[in-house]
């Protein structure tokens, strides 16, 4: 329902619906259709912060990780719903484990034809990869240049996670000489970055 303030005049959002497809009494320069669009343009951008941490084991004999735990904080801004934000930085974290521990594209060296084109054969993270994720939001510090306030989270969680599981492995293996491992850190690369250590 349109009204005007302080009279009685009202009209339904139906009537503007009609009289918006049909030309009686239109005024030239509007279009019809009864649809806006708008953008909103801000003077700067909003970057998100966090940290993050994961807690792992390695076995060094046959390169499985195993993660114990992970924690996360997360300064967004002002949280418009909770459960999607919360929604949002554990898939992230779920993607960023992928990519850490198991997503990679595999191309046939002869035809360039991509052979991990369907998750039977790309290693996407399954729930039982997934540890237990605790995640605190920090909304102290709202965006001083955008009217909610929010600075966004979407990617919080895929960009905090690899580096902090790579970040896990590499501490784990340092005693033994290993300070770098190409991601995904599958079992298989990590078993031959440990025995390339073990053999020098």
């Amino acid at each position: 329902m349109f009204t005007v303030a302080g009279t009685d005049r009202r009209v339904t959002l139906r009537e503007v619906a009609r009289v918006a497809h049909h030309p009686t009494n239109y005024p030239p320069d509007l279009e019809l259709g009864l649809q806006d669009s708008a953008v909103y343009d801000p003077a700067n951008f909003a970057w998100s912060n966090g940290a993050h941490a994961c807690e792992l084991e390695v076995d060094c004999d046959t390169g499985e990780i195993h993660i114990l735990g992970y924690w996360g904080v997360d300064d967004i801004g002002t949280v418009i719903n909770p459960m999607i934000v919360e929604g949002q930085i554990q898939g992230g974290i779920a993607q960023g484990l992928g990519q850490a521990l198991r997503e990679r594209c595999f191309y046939d060296p002869e035809s360039g034809q991509l052979l991990s084109g369907s998750f039977m054969d790309y290693a996407v993270p399954r729930a039982s990869d997934m540890p237990e994720i605790v995640s605190e939001l920090d909304e102290s510090q709202p965006c001083t240049h955008n009217p909610l306030g929010a600075k966004g989270c979407g990617e919080a969680g895929s960009i905090g996670a690899p580096t902090a599981i790579v970040g896990a492995v590499l501490d784990a293996l340092r005693p033994l000489g290993v300070t770098d491992i190409e991601m995904p850190l599958t079992a298989e690369r990590v078993w031959r970055a440990v025995r390339a250590t073990a053999k020098s």
